[in-house]
């Protein structure tokens, strides 16, 4: 590795003049196998060539961890065997670096052992303390240098304490200034001289400082981001880089919300409030440095380097309104003060905020009202153990009635122009309601908005919340520079993507738009394809096209030839159905039909399938001597949006489960034999496991329906539409399935697909009509809207638009595309990068082909889009 590194990339030579300097900092992952410190030489090599390179390092991973628990044993003879095993984990990683064992390392080891019986150990001093957690980075960073010159890397080991002094701070406890300092830092034109003039690299530590007292103190858990930002200030540096284990920040943390996507870019406004609300990829206090001397800081993958990464720096002017991540933190401990004399009552306030400060503690969040003030604590901030605790509580139960409300989580909302988009957030707030929200605050500067709820379940809501953010277009458009691809995306940018249909035949369609826009066209191909693939999935029985998807007869005919029978909600869909297929082939599955069409549908000899108990009890001759489904409300819903959910105690579909008896009676009473159990949770499911899911709770069920022969789970199979959204999988759904069929040899299975099978299989096509610029906001025009596509008003559903005409150019301008309804909600796509795009030019809407052309209308008396076929 070594030569190989060297041969190719140009030895700087010290001496030759100062250059711009770089700071590279490195975590405990990258810093504890041979593979990842070759990599930290290749990268110091290749900047080498140009820059002066300054690199700190974190303890090895865990090291921290076990110090820690050192500081907090109690016999001497303990310390000393964790002491023994720390010692001999550096050991052996010298040994597998195949460097020898550099007396740097021996003699921090040697000191190591010492404190385990330094006389201040047994009343766990601070002081004491803080020198053993250094140990880490001190012996890391010397391991680091010895293995770093075995590869030909001129580098320097420094201390960081020689650069780094804690500064004043007056209200520190004194935990804070042995054990959590900062420092204050001012560019060095002449240390970064004579550091030049010494050698061409350094390595040295984080975490570390020297404190006001002369001994060493500590940044901080996670405090070596911060000493490679001082660092990076202190030589007025071009950039510092912090290498992680992750490509960057995202919109939210990655491995807990797989949609989250890649912030390419910040401000150090919007950095700073995403690390300090509980983003652990940057230690929130390592801003403020950089931010000073306005150098930038960049985020980069060690695993990936090619990647872009994310890139913090000055804002930008006149930057617009916008989210740009959901963080959270965990364990938070709110206090709540309530008295009765408090409301404008000179000097309460203060009085309750000394409590506070002469236990030092921290006080992070405020809301207040007439007769209750509610703070909380943050464990990062704060020592937060029981005995401060109770001391605090009684020290204020002189003032005020007191509450601890723990453990909760802060959820904040970070992005500028928060109070310009409260309107939007409707759908997330909604995701809340069953939630316990103790405290909701807004920050003054209009950068975050955070919520404090109990901590349980906190992770599928903030699952939640980012998805209704995304739906709402609140996290960005993909193209924009600040937002990149999601965390599901970045795992499969290896696999190869067909691009659509429409971009293979995009001649064709341009040709079309000429003489026939605005117009839908549908792909009949495509269609064939989709049905082929499901009818692979072989547990599945029976398929029924949900013929409300889509009822283009060209449509129908695919899928007839195909296999599939139809699933209808009308009569009038009935009669469409049978011109294809015969009438054991439809399913009537209607919600709140009139009896008279009742009547006219069971007439035609289709399977019925009853979804109220209305039904059952007074129209007993309709369902005399019939074989019908029950279709039953599991209690919850599914989908993409709340109004295509069709389950739960608000949707209006289906019988619920405390009705079951009832209907098993009025059944029998009115001489009808219930032969099928269906649910239908909702649409845009992109889970496989979902219908595995729905058909194990019909099984339960059909234990009390012994005729029951048929099990039918419903549709609602999804399409992506949103940033980070992977296609539904269908052999892990074939998968999920045949589990279903094998633990129901009996029943026959049947499903509903709709959306699924056309809405990729067509387009909508529409000319420019104006442009106009107001307000900030670039409006694009066309000649068609909601009355042509009304899913983006009813659903706030998006859809990928496109400019034909210059379908490759650069994405230059963002646009709100808007049609000529007068409806504020004729909105077709908010704030989506186009290229520059004039009068004229053809936009196609994608996945259009469903509950496109057969939602539209004639209102204002214009007429809607036409479908084609090709």
């Amino acid at each position: 590795m070594g030569s190989s590194v060297i041969k190719a990339v140009e030895q700087p030579v010290a001496g030759r003049g100062v250059r711009a300097w770089v700071v590279l900092k490195f975590g405990g992952s990258s810093v504890s196998a041979k593979q990842r410190w070759e990599n930290i030489a290749k990268l110091m090599l290749e900047r080498m060539v140009t820059h002066q390179v300054m690199v700190v390092v974190s303890a090895l991973s865990g090291v921290t961890d076990a110090l820690q628990n050192l500081t907090q044993t109690v016999d001497a003879a303990a310390r000393r065997e964790h002491s023994q095993r720390i010692a001999a984990r550096h050991r052996s990683f010298a040994a597998s670096l195949g460097s020898t064992e550099p007396a740097r390392l021996e003699a921090q080891l040697t000191r190591l052992q010492a404190l385990c019986d330094d006389p201040r150990a047994p009343a766990k001093d601070f002081a004491w303390m803080a020198e053993v957690l250094a140990s880490g980075e001190l012996c890391s960073s010397a391991l680091g240098a010895a293995f770093l010159n075995t590869l030909g890397v001129a580098v320097a080991w420094l201390d960081a304490r020689d650069h780094l002094t804690a500064s004043l701070a007056p209200s520190a406890s004194p935990w804070a200034r042995h054990l959590a300092v900062n420092c204050s830092v001012h560019p060095s034109l002449a240390l970064a001289k004579e550091l030049a003039a010494a050698s061409p690299s350094y390595i040295t530590q984080g975490f570390i400082a020297r404190g006001l007292d002369g001994h060493t103190a500590i940044l901080g858990r996670g405090g070596s981001d911060t000493s490679a930002s001082y660092f990076g200030a202190l030589l007025a540096a071009e950039r510092v880089e912090i290498w992680t284990d992750v490509p960057g920040m995202f919109t939210a943390n990655p491995r807990v919300v797989p949609k989250a996507r890649l912030l390419k870019r910040l401000d150090y406004d919007e950095a700073q409030e995403i690390a300090a609300t509980g983003a652990k990829v940057l230690h929130p206090r390592c801003l403020s440095p950089v931010r000073d001397v306005n150098v930038p800081l960049w985020i980069k993958d060690t695993q990936h380097p090619e990647m872009d990464g994310t890139v913090i720096g000055p804002s930008e002017a006149g930057a617009a309104p916008g989210i740009k991540a959901l963080s959270w933190r965990k364990n938070i401990t709110l206090v709540a003060m309530e008295s009765l004399g408090m409301w404008q009552e000179v000097g309460f306030l203060a009085d309750v905020f000394a409590s506070f400060k002469r236990h030092g503690l921290s006080v992070d969040l405020i809301g207040s009202s007439e007769t209750n003030v509610t703070v909380s604590l943050d464990p990062s901030q704060n020592l937060l153990d029981p005995d401060t605790l109770r001391v605090l509580c009684a020290d204020l139960a002189q003032v005020c009635r007191v509450k601890v409300i723990a453990p909760c989580a802060a959820v904040t909302l970070v992005g500028r122009g928060m109070r310009r988009m409260l309107d939007r957030l409707g759908g997330m707030f909604a995701e809340l309601g069953s939630e316990r929200v103790h405290l909701l605050t807004q920050a003054s500067n209009d950068l975050n908005l955070t919520f404090v709820v109990d901590e349980a379940g906190l992770e599928p809501l903030v699952v939640r919340l980012h998805d209704a953010l995304l739906k709402a277009g609140m996290l960005g458009d993909p193209q924009t520079d600040d937002f990149g691809p999601s965390w599901l995306e970045l795992g499969q940018r290896e696999r190869t993507q067909l691009p659509p249909w429409w971009q293979t035949r995009r001649d064709e369609l341009l040709a079309l738009a000429q003489t026939d826009a605005p117009c839908y066209v549908l792909a009949r191909e495509e269609v064939a394809k989709r049905a082929a693939a499901l009818r692979q999935v072989k547990a599945i029985d029976r398929w029924h096209f949900a013929l409300k998807a889509n009822p283009n007869r060209a449509v129908l005919e695919i899928l007839a030839q195909a296999g599939f029978g139809f699933e209808c909600v009308s009569i009038g869909e009935v009669q469409r159905a049978l011109e294809f297929v015969p009438a054991q082939r439809v399913l009537y599955t209607p919600n709140f039909a009139a009896q008279q069409e009742w009547r006219a549908v069971a007439a035609l000899g289709v399977q019925l399938t009853v979804d109220s108990v209305h039904v059952l009890a007074n129209w007993t001759d309709v369902l005399l001597d019939r074989e019908v489904f029950l279709r039953v409300d599991l209690g919850e819903g599914r989908g993409h949006h709340d109004k295509v959910k069709t389950g739960g105690a608000k949707s209006k579909f289906g019988v619920g489960t405390d009705d079951l008896a009832a209907c098993k009676r009025l059944a029998a009473r009115a001489g009808a034999r219930i032969t099928g159990l269906h649910a239908h949770l909702g649409s845009g499911i992109l889970d496989p496991n979902h219908w595995l899911e729905v058909g194990l709770r019909l099984l339960e069920l059909a234990e009390d329906f012994p005729a029951v022969s048929v099990l039918d789970l419903g549709g609602g199979l999804g399409v992506p539409s949103l940033p980070g959204e992977s296609a539904l999988d269908l052999a892990a759904l074939a998968q999920s399935l045949n589990r279903l069929k094998a633990q129901a040899p009996a029943f026959t299975l049947w499903m509903e697909p709709g959306r699924y099978l056309v809405a990729e299989c067509g387009v909508l096509l529409a000319r420019v009509t104006q442009t106009k610029h107001k307000s900030g906001v670039h409006f694009l025009g066309i000649e068609t809207g909601m009355n042509s596509l009304l899913r983006p008003a009813l659903y706030d559903a998006r859809h990928e638009t496109v400019n034909l005409t210059r379908l490759g150019a650069a994405c230059t301008h963002r646009y709100d595309v808007v049609g000529p309804i007068c409806e504020s909600g004729d909105v077709l796509a908010r704030q989506i990068r186009l290229p520059e795009s004039f009068e004229g030019d053809v936009l196609l809407i994608a996945q259009a082909g469903a509950y496109g052309a057969v939602m539209s209308s004639n209102y204002n008396l214009r007429a809607p889009a036409r479908e084609l076929t090709l």
